[in-house]
């Protein structure tokens, strides 16, 4: 059984069609990377599962549950964990009390304690032990994100939706990034990652979806995926697309 299936999902805003008829499928321990333009519809997908926000059509099911029309929280406490593309911790709590937090509000931590010792764990797995009692405020980008991806996982989630998380990163930060999401589905967990970088898909991916004006336009393994000529168009443009078909295979 799909630990996610999406089906038909349609989401507009003042007549803006967001995402179209988008179905996508994702079986427990796999790493699918989600790709496409900037506009394309990923971090709209992203928001309608994690119930930012509800889709105009279609259904989202979860580990056989339906889950669209459901608060953000109780997705979150039913083992669905996401991070956001602009990180925003709580600037003036320690990081230990950012990740606490998630693994209380959203993970579902039965007490205080339990959520302390989540978040130093999650904090540890990260690279963050050291940083946990500053605050939040005095982290660089990449701590941010790697503090981003603590909380996420201080929720203990099944499936985790990753939303470019080495977006303005230097090469060694990305690395490291890429480490953490090899290490993160050795624990058995299912990610989906939103990403520009190619290395990154390349090299952590089993699979990859493309997004394009809101549709699904290609899913399968990464290299067929990203020698298909209309993927290529998708991203570099027809002009481009064209001399491929010229140069051939």
């Amino acid at each position: 059984m799909a630990l996610l299936e999406i089906t038909n999902i349609r989401k507009s805003f003042r007549g803006l069609v967001a995402l179209d008829d988008v179905s996508l499928r994702l079986d427990p321990g796999e790493v699918v990377g989600l790709i496409g333009p900037n506009g394309a519809g990923k971090t709209t997908l992203v928001n309608v599962v994690s119930g930012v926000l509800k889709p105009d059509a279609g259904s989202i099911a979860f580990d056989g549950r339906r889950i669209d029309g459901l608060t953000p929280d109780r997705i979150a406490r039913r083992g669905l964990a996401r991070t956001f593309q602009i990180v925003q911790p709580f600037p003036q709590m320690t990081v230990l009390e950012n990740v606490a937090a998630a693994a209380l509000f959203a993970g579902g931590a039965p007490s205080l304690r339990a959520a302390r010792d989540g978040a130093r764990e999650a904090l540890a797995f990260c690279g963050l032990t050291a940083e946990a009692d500053k605050k939040a405020s005095t982290l660089t980008l990449a701590g941010r994100k790697r503090l981003e991806l603590a909380k996420s996982l201080a929720q203990r989630p099944r499936l985790l939706l990753l939303d470019e998380v080495n977006a303005g990163l230097n090469p060694a930060e990305i690395d490291h990034a890429l480490e953490l999401i090899r290490a993160i589905a050795a624990r058995g967990i299912t990610v989906l990652v939103i990403e520009h970088l190619m290395k990154v898909v390349t090299q952590a991916c089993h699979r990859v979806v493309v997004l394009h004006q809101g549709r699904l336009i290609a899913d399968g393994p990464v290299d067929h995926v990203l020698a298909d000529r209309t993927v290529v168009e998708a991203y570099l443009g027809r002009g481009y697309a064209d001399r491929l078909r010229e140069v051939g295979p």
